[in-house]
């Protein structure tokens, strides 16, 4: 199996301004995600930007970059327009890992890209694990899925989900446990370069999850449910911290 890891970073953030420059320990975020990736098993990382100062960040510290253009209404635009740009064909997989999860675990790409491998009748594919506490469950913010008999995602929601009708708002029981939606995504490229062309749907616009559009429009997308949590994301301040303390020399 071949893959390419791409990383998107647009350097404008409403909560954490130039976020992807962030320095940890000694080296800009978007360098940490980058050298982390390659750990994986992918056979090239590359990073997709709109900004030339995230370019010669990369450039100084050996990291390949794409200059993308600054007008993309989001990440997935973003990431079509770098496939067209590495000339990778339709049946390439891809694997989007965030420009803000310096600890993610290279395993996990390799899990998500693999899911994706093995599941011929899905354009993408994600990553969930198990839930146990009530208050991440209730927690709009974390996102939940539902898969079919098959592990291919049924739904995605900010609502407890599933609900079980006679927990009073508890958990569901452990044979049906619930999941909450890690962020990494794998994608056939063909895919890609078609999302950007698919309209939005309803659901998408209330819920806030692109992820929708792709089930709206009857497209498949496998699950691999991980073991493991993912390593904490940057969003804002207070998380640049606890990852810049997690990241000193013990």
């Amino acid at each position: 199996m071949s893959f390419t890891v791409l990383i998107p970073a647009r350097l404008a953030s409403t909560r954490l301004p130039n976020k992807p420059l962030a320095d940890l320990a000694g080296l800009p975020m978007i360098v940490r995600v980058a050298q982390r990736a390659a750990q994986s098993a992918a056979a090239q990382v590359v990073v997709a930007t709109d900004a030339p100062e995230v370019l010669q960040a990369c450039a100084a510290h050996g990291v390949r970059a794409l200059l993308t253009r600054a007008d993309h209404a989001s990440g997935s635009d973003r990431l079509a327009e770098a496939v067209d740009q590495l000339a990778l064909p339709d049946d390439a997989l891809v694997v989007n890992v965030q420009g803000d999860e310096p600890l993610i675990a290279p395993a996990m790409i390799d899990a998500c890209a693999g899911q994706l491998a093995a599941k011929p009748d899905c354009v993408m594919a994600t990553v969930a694990h198990a839930l146990d506490d009530a208050s991440e469950f209730a927690n709009p913010n974390v996102v939940k899925l539902v898969m079919d008999a098959a592990g291919r995602a049924l739904y995605f929601s900010r609502a407890p989900l599933p609900w079980w009708r006679d927990g009073g708002g508890q958990l569901p029981p452990a044979d049906y446990p619930a999941l909450r939606h890690v962020g990494l995504y794998a994608y056939r490229a063909g895919f890609l370069r078609r999302f950007p062309t698919l309209s939005a749907s309803p659901l998408e616009l209330l819920e806030s999850l692109e992820q929708l559009r792709v089930l709206w429009h009857g497209e498949r997308i496998a699950v691999h449910v991980s073991d493991e949590r993912p390593g904490p994301g940057v969003d804002t301040p207070e998380d640049l911290a606890r990852v810049r303390q997690l990241l000193q020399p013990v």
